[in-house]
């Protein structure tokens, strides 16, 4: 590899393609980048739809990363920190991966300078909404860097503790099934009431997407909001209330408490 290596990804799938995808955007020239990925079929996507440079194992080129991205799963970081620790001391480290502490990544890897993520799925798209945490070893500049490297991908939001990952991770990071889940139950709807599943799925989304970017641009709160669209009487009213008699928004709030605690449990079991 003759150009020097600036970003490596230690893994290749949808998360590290869409930051990839973002790098590009900015102007980051692929033969920069570097990406690992045991999987040829991977390997190959990526040279053909992105340009970037490919490696199957561990290569002297990542001495010169400054950042490295770490997206492989969970439960094999801990031989890939074996592997690649000794190769990527100088860079500062950005970990996508679910549920992992950034002290055991500190221990796995023997450097603090670490940036821990929580992004989630609309990413693909540029809709993405990630939790950053920083080490106390991380710089302003680093992070400033960081900001700038998921901008492309969508928002993005600091927190001060990492535990707050956890209810990042049960509100945002598995937030979109939810939506999925709500698109899929108005669909079946759709089709109970008449009307075909097509339809349905035409009607949820644009429900969904109208509704979003009106909270997002509005000064009112979502209650009031929702408040406006209820006539007592209605046909709002009868569907909120059937809701509230069966318990959905208690039933919504414990289902992200599970989320947040499995969120955690999965800190424990990966960092061993």
């Amino acid at each position: 590899m003759t150009t020097p290596i600036h970003i490596a990804f230690i893994g290749g799938g949808n998360m590290a393609t869409a930051i990839i995808g973002g790098l590009l955007r900015q102007g980051r020239t692929p033969d920069s980048i570097l990406v690992i990925d045991p999987v040829p079929e991977q390997r190959q996507r990526l040279t053909t739809t992105l340009g970037v440079q490919t490696a199957a194992g561990p290569d002297d080129a990542l001495r010169a990363a400054q950042t490295v991205v770490w997206a492989v799963k969970p439960q094999q970081f801990k031989d890939a920190a074996q592997t690649y620790a000794p190769l990527t001391g100088q860079a500062l480290h950005y970990s996508v991966m679910a549920g992992l502490r950034t002290d055991d990544i500190a221990r796995l890897l023997g450097t603090p300078r670490i940036v821990r993520a929580m992004p989630n799925t609309p990413a693909l798209v540029g809709q993405g909404m990630t939790g950053l945490f920083a080490r106390p070893e991380v710089s302003a500049d680093e992070r400033a860097a960081i900001e700038h490297m998921v901008e492309p991908t969508g928002q993005s939001m600091w927190v001060k503790q990492e535990t707050d990952l956890d209810a990042v991770t049960a509100l945002s990071g598995s937030g979109p099934a939810y939506v999925f889940y709500f698109v899929e139950s108005m669909m079946q709807a759709a089709q109970d009431m008449g009307l075909s599943a097509e339809q349905g799925r035409v009607l949820a989304l644009a429900t969904f997407g109208g509704a979003t970017t009106l909270a997002t641009q509005s000064s009112d709160s979502p209650a009031v909001l929702r408040e406006r669209v209820t006539s007592k009487g209605g046909t709002t009213y009868a569907a909120l209330t059937s809701m509230e008699g069966a318990g959905v928004k208690a039933a919504f709030i414990a289902a992200m408490r599970a989320a947040q605690q499995r969120a955690a449990e999965l800190g424990d079991e990966f960092g061993r």
